[in-house]
């Protein structure tokens, strides 16, 4: 008897159909973002809708750990330097900032989540592909809103590859940024506190 051959179809094995999370009318909230089953690390909340970070590129994290370092090295007892944390700004937006500096007395412990908006003192967004008109325009605008007081956008400089640190300072009477300076080679600012950060140095053992 002749074994007959295995057709590809039986040999292909189906693979599951990702099954994501319907939306409800009026978009998801806070509570949704924190109690959601499976969402992807960095799952962010913006307007309502669930946003999912790409794998992210060799220049993000390493302007991350340089900002992050940069600023733990003269951090001020008051104040806290966090990486890649939940901010609330409001019940239908969750962002995560890249970094930010929190007051002191805002973290609770090893378990904590989250942030709220009126413990941020600056919050920090290294620019992707992938995310630049949310970095640029759609969170800045929600950050200044909820009155955070200084905001760093990060972009990759063509040329060199260095980081470019884009500093901005809420204006409080219209509750807008102002762009205070482009930094190159050296970042040096006085808000949240006295900073100093040499930028050439990403990716330098």
């Amino acid at each position: 008897m002749t074994a007959e051959p295995i057709s590809d179809a039986a040999e292909a094995v189906a693979e599951p159909t990702p099954r994501w999370p319907v939306p409800p009318q009026d978009g998801y909230t806070v509570d949704d973002l924190f109690t959601l089953p499976n969402l992807p690390p960095h799952t962010e909340l913006i307007d309502g809708s669930l946003v999912f970070v790409s794998p992210q590129r060799r220049f993000h994290y390493l302007a991350i750990n340089l900002l992050f370092d940069g600023l733990r090295a003269v951090l001020p007892q008051e104040v806290s330097v966090e990486r890649e944390m939940a901010v609330v700004l409001d019940d239908r937006n969750v962002p995560e900032p890249d970094v930010c500096v929190v007051r002191a007395d805002a973290v609770t412990g090893l378990d904590q989540t989250r942030f709220q908006a009126q413990d941020v003192l600056l919050a920090v967004e290294v620019v992707s592909p992938e995310s630049g008109s949310r970095d640029r325009t759609t969170k800045p605008h929600k950050y200044a809103a909820a009155g955070i007081p200084t905001f760093w956008r990060v972009e990759q400089d063509g040329p060199t590859g260095a980081p470019l640190v884009h500093v901005y300072e809420i204006d409080p009477l219209t509750k807008s940024y102002v762009h205070m300076g482009l930094h190159r080679d050296n970042l040096k600012v006085d808000k949240p506190y006295p900073i100093g950060i040499d930028l050439s140095a990403i990716g330098r053992r």
